[in-house]
């Protein structure tokens, strides 16, 4: 038999009609009266929170990432399913997959659908994830949706409320659930796992701001006057704003902010092409950029940097790190 552990947080999957809209309010046995479990597999339910995903923090994720190491404690566990709302999903699940040092998976997957729907979709994605990580291993973190397996590391919500909610616009599903097995086609690109960062209670600022026509770096200097001690500038195309970006990234880069460059755009590369304000002045200025990764995951790799290190130099080494698997090979394509 194997012994899963599901960590519920809340999300669509335990959520009910509340007079107005859906909110999250049932427990993880709940959630699982749902499912049909697979043969061979026996469950164990952890209730670690329930909230909508939008809701989530920081601090809900780093005690997502602590409990997961402490489940994954004991040998006895074969492996880990995280019930979790889709909208903050692939952040939560890239966050235990830069940290994540063991065999055995961590599964995460949720519904597009309300607990009590009649054609729900959570209880086939529940069942799919249960048997994905009764039987995977070496992959990483995954998230199992509408049967397909996906690497955590640049998996997005590419869909509001259809079904097949989520996918990698840069890259390939790992694999696909179906006639009661997990079938892999692929291996994920994973740099060396870093370390497990402490137990915080005031973990740093990140903040995401976008560039668009008429964008000046107001917000993106308010940002850093508010402390932030990272900074995820969302550009456009290649991974390109304006020299007045510019100006707005060498003064926080010198001040110790770390900030990371992605594009606005579903699928391709940040590429340094473009000068007077693109991804080469941009780079040159301080900002690391991240490859295929997009603005949700980006923040996720800054704020993983910031609490491995506490100098300036060491962070931008942890941050390009993690991004090493999507940014290295790809920035300069």
């Amino acid at each position: 038999m194997a012994r899963i552990v599901v960590i519920s947080t809340g999300g669509t999957i335990a959520s009910r009609w509340q007079g107005s809209g859906f909110a999250a309010d049932a427990d993880g046995s709940e959630v699982m009266a749902t499912a049909a479990v697979p043969a061979g597999v026996t469950v164990e339910v952890v209730d670690l929170f329930s909230v909508n995903s939008p809701r989530l923090t920081s601090l809900h994720q780093l005690e997502l990432l602590h409990t997961v190491h402490r489940v994954l404690g004991d040998p006895g566990v074969d492996g880990i399913v995280v019930t979790h709302g889709t909208d903050t999903l692939e952040e939560s699940a890239f966050l235990l997959d830069l940290h994540h040092t063991d065999q055995r998976p961590v599964v995460l997957t949720g519904a597009q659908l309300p607990l009590d729907a009649a054609d729900g979709d959570g209880p086939g994605n529940l069942h799919d994830a249960l048997l994905t990580a009764a039987t995977a291993r070496g992959l990483g973190v995954l998230v199992v949706f509408d049967g397909e397996v996906h690497a955590a590391r640049g998996t997005v919500k590419t869909q509001t409320v259809a079904p097949n909610a989520f996918t990698d616009p840069s890259g390939d599903r790992l694999g696909d659930v179906g006639f009661g097995r997990a079938l892999i086609i692929r291996q994920p690109e994973r740099p060396t796992p870093l370390a497990l960062p402490a137990v915080t209670t005031a973990p740093p600022r990140v903040d995401m701001v976008m560039h668009h026509s008429d964008a000046d770096p107001v917000l993106f200097r308010a940002a850093v006057a508010a402390e932030a001690q990272g900074v995820v500038l969302v550009a456009t195309g290649a991974g390109n704003a304006t020299p007045e970006f510019v100006d707005a990234v060498a003064d926080a880069t010198a001040q110790g902010v770390l900030v990371a460059l992605t594009t606005r755009v579903q699928s391709g590369p940040v590429t340094e092409i473009y000068t007077h304000g693109g991804a080469v002045d941009l780079v040159a200025a301080g900002a690391v950029p991240t490859g295929t990764l997009r603005a949700g995951q980006s923040r996720i790799a800054v704020l993983a940097a910031l609490l491995g290190a506490t100098d300036r130099a060491g962070r931008t080494e942890l941050l390009r790190h993690a991004l090493a698997a999507h940014s290295s090979a790809l920035t300069h394509a």
